[in-house]
């Protein structure tokens, strides 16, 4: 019998010209019949610590810091998985390639889901709506996945606000782009990427192995 699974994809530094050093793009997926119930599970996390708004990496504040803190504990403790690719902007060569950024964006992309996606399953993958570019990211995306025989049910975009899980994407994915830029400046950040990096039990800095299917990151060596 066919799967069904829900990947919520977001994405960190991943403008060409924005002067960070590295690009990021990560997911959460979840088996489909199990959103609803990390999704509510999530809520009742929140509810407890009087929270009933949006979670985003950038929100993390000492304040914060508990909720957060649950949050990523339960991560761990569920069948919930993370996969996320690394890519260094010195090594951005699009010329050479005859590419423009947005193709290269596609690129990733693919290298992202590729290795994760079973022909005999089915798929739902939504991108956080980051612009008024945001749609026309999505079509060609679809069709550049589906012209390297990645098929996939539905693919779209959806606000972070309105889904726990794309939430939860973005802390997981924000905690590694602040720990690969070397910032330090807030203590509950750190404290939650310490978290991260106590229950993957690995460098937030290397890839892990390729088939570690909890927690999965591929730094990709464009040399």
């Amino acid at each position: 019998m066919n799967k069904t699974f829900n990947f919520y994809c977001d994405e960190s530094c991943h403008l060409e010209n924005d002067h960070h050093p590295y690009m990021l793009i990560g997911y959460v997926s979840c088996a489909y019949n199990q959103v609803k119930l990390h999704s509510q599970n999530i809520r009742i996390l929140k509810a407890k610590h009087h929270v009933f708004y949006e979670t985003k990496w950038s929100g993390l504040s000492k304040s914060a810091y508990p909720l957060y803190n649950d949050l990523i504990d339960y991560f761990f403790a569920t069948d919930l998985q993370y996969r996320a690719i690394v890519i260094k902007k010195c090594q951005l060569k699009h010329g050479e390639f005859n590419q423009s950024h947005d193709d290269f964006y596609y690129k990733m992309y693919y290298q992202l889901l590729n290795k994760k996606i079973e022909p005999d399953n089915n798929y739902n993958i939504y991108l956080d709506i980051k612009d008024t570019r945001s749609a026309k990211k999505v079509n060609g995306l679809k069709k550049f996945l589906n012209s390297h025989f990645i098929s996939v049910r539905n693919l779209q975009n959806i606000r972070s606000n309105e889904s726990e899980l794309m939430q939860l994407t973005d802390i997981i994915t924000g905690a590694l782009s602040y720990h690969l830029r070397e910032l330090n400046t807030v203590i509950a950040k750190r404290k939650i990427i310490e978290k991260i990096q106590q229950h993957s039990k690995h460098p937030l800095t290397q890839s892990t192995a390729k088939d570690s299917p909890k927690f999965n990151l591929f730094f990709i060596d464009l040399k």
